[in-house]
């Protein structure tokens, strides 16, 4: 995983966004969608969810939407208040309403289906 990029010298979340620079309100001009990943260390499930999470939002979504990552033991009050149980999990903040995602992200046609980018899948 990259490192976390750092303003003013504190700790934050790793930014993925088509500016490469973390918006001064994520809701308010981060485009239609803004997502939060949690991730827990170096597991291969976290990693795995990382890597497809930015794969999908730069093939289904260019230039629309933005992305924090965090490291959840260093942001549990954020998890908690995101009501984050477990990791890997996506969380979409915006466009509401807010939806979770648990898992490597590794089944794109459920996860477009239910950010609605595509019909449901079928069976």
């Amino acid at each position: 995983m990259k490192t976390p990029r750092r303003s003013k010298g504190e700790a934050g979340p790793t930014i993925d966004s088509p500016s490469g620079t973390a918006p001064e309100s994520l809701t308010a001009s981060a485009g239609p969608f803004v997502f939060r990943l949690y991730v827990s260390g170096a597991t291969p499930a976290s990693a795995r969810a990382v890597v497809n999470a930015r794969r999908i939002f730069e093939t289904h979504l260019p230039g629309r939407y933005h992305l924090e990552i965090f490291e959840i033991g260093e942001h549990v009050h954020q998890a908690a208040a995101d009501q984050v149980v477990a990791a890997p999990t996506l969380v979409k903040l915006a466009p509401l309403p807010l939806r979770r995602f648990i898992g490597d992200l590794s089944n794109v046609e459920r996860l477009l289906a239910a950010l609605h980018l595509m019909p449901s899948p079928q069976g």
